[in-house]
């Protein structure tokens, strides 16, 4: 089953907790703290493939959960970190969050961290310092990144063959490659985009991408819609069909252009090239007839074609320059590739920024270090409290509760979303 789109859940794994402990041993009474760290939770890593084609897996595998770190051990023993998550996905993948891509993994065996696992909490044996020397403190392991992406896929090709349904767009890629679609003589025969290698002159190849006959209102989803207009976004050119036995040949070309061009992406701008199909049947005086009625609507630098997948005739020729075209196109993309980018400078926000806010309930403080600290607190153990009480006025955040008149022993909220709660 071919699935270009798909929703999952993914979930990195949680540090493990850091560990109280004293070491006990005979003739040794006080042995001093020997709890050790946690492990750092597992990373979900996403690597393109080849060797896959669809997202179909992802259908019922829903659910992308890498390993959590375990807790530390005693006599300083480090948790053992959690194992990471490595997922396979199509080349040509790419991931969406909040309506915006993300990752883009368009070469084979590229990587993308999707979800970094949480750090280890410290064990007591880590807060060991002249003036603390039993230190009852351990901290909790970072909960792992937890996101709802989606995966698209977006085929790589050089070449989309575009066109209305029964064109002979599966035809023509069964004749010039070694893919076998299926082909029969009615509409929508081709249900899913289907990819094919021609050979050129023994010398050169081009991959080909075989698209779904689209409609009228395609770009809006009718038919088969905008499901597939997807796979022409990365082609470098796009070779139009056209049945030469259509009743008005330049509205065909007309109908899909208008499709392309109305889809989210303008693809009517890419590069084409544009072939009249089904031509074995035709006198030279129709064929003529039907050419001269497409070049009226044809851009002026579009080249227009007559080919017959079922005789071979003008296939070699169009190949051929298709080729050129593809060519060219690569050269100017790397020409531009090589041009220097003007850096962006950005506002970006300081990791120790906070924001103290006064609400009906009390006051709420916000900020990524403190909330990160706020994260590995045990909430509801004394020293564990202190110890973020230490961390807040060195920050200055204390001396700004004061100013705002927080009274002793006034609840300040962590986080908000609520992280937890300590006592001014």
């Amino acid at each position: 089953m071919f699935v270009d789109r798909v929703e999952v859940k993914v979930k990195a794994g949680d540090g493990g907790d850091g560990l109280l402990s004293f070491r006990h041993e005979k003739f040794r009474a006080k042995g001093g703290p020997d709890g050790g760290d946690g492990g750092k939770g597992g990373d979900v890593i996403l690597r393109a493939s080849r060797n896959q084609n669809t997202l179909a897996d992802f259908r019922y595998k829903k659910l992308l959960h890498a390993k959590n770190g375990d807790s530390g051990g005693k006599r300083h023993r480090h948790g053992k970190n959690g194992e990471d998550l490595i997922v396979d996905v199509p080349v040509g993948t790419q991931v969406i969050k909040n309506s915006q891509p993300i990752a883009d993994l368009t070469e084979d065996g590229q990587e993308f961290v999707l979800a970094k696992g949480g750090h280890g909490g410290f064990g007591n044996a880590h807060f060991t310092s002249s003036t603390r020397q039993a230190p009852r403190i351990v901290e909790k392991g970072e909960a792992g990144d937890e996101l709802q992406p989606v995966f698209e896929l977006k085929m790589i090709a050089d070449v989309g063959i575009v066109g209305l349904p029964n064109a002979g767009k599966s035809t023509l890629l069964s004749v010039i490659s070694n893919a076998h679609p299926e082909i029969a003589d009615y509409p929508f025969t081709t249900l899913r985009p289907n990819l094919g290698v021609a050979d050129i002159d023994k010398k050169n190849s081009l991959l080909f991408a075989d698209i779904p006959g689209l409609i009228e209102g395609a770009s809006q989803g009718k038919g088969l819609g905008d499901e597939f207009l997807r796979h022409v976004e990365r082609t470098s050119l796009l070779l139009h069909l056209i049945d030469a036995y259509n009743d008005d040949v330049a509205a065909a070309y007309s109908t899909i252009r208008k499709e392309l061009a109305d889809y989210k992406v303008d693809l009517s701008k890419k590069p084409s090239l544009v072939a009249l199909t089904k031509i074995e049947g035709l006198s030279k005086k129709d064929l003529d007839v039907k050419l001269k009625s497409l070049k009226k609507v044809l851009p002026k630098t579009t080249p227009l074609l007559a080919i017959s997948s079922a005789s071979g005739q003008g296939v070699p020729q169009m190949l051929r320059t298709l080729q050129r075209k593809v060519e060219q196109i690569r050269k100017k993309t790397a020409k531009s590739e090589e041009k220097p980018e003007i850096p962006v400078i950005g506002i970006r926000e300081q990791i120790d920024s906070w924001r103290v806010e006064e609400t009906g309930f009390g006051f709420v403080v916000t900020g990524r270090k403190i909330e990160k600290f706020a994260s590995r607190t045990r909430f509801g153990e004394e020293p564990a409290e202190e110890r973020l009480r230490d961390i807040m006025r060195k920050m200055g955040i204390m001396r700004e509760l004061q100013r705002r008149n927080a009274a002793v022993g006034q609840t300040i909220t962590i986080g908000n979303p609520p992280i937890g709660d300590i006592e001014f």
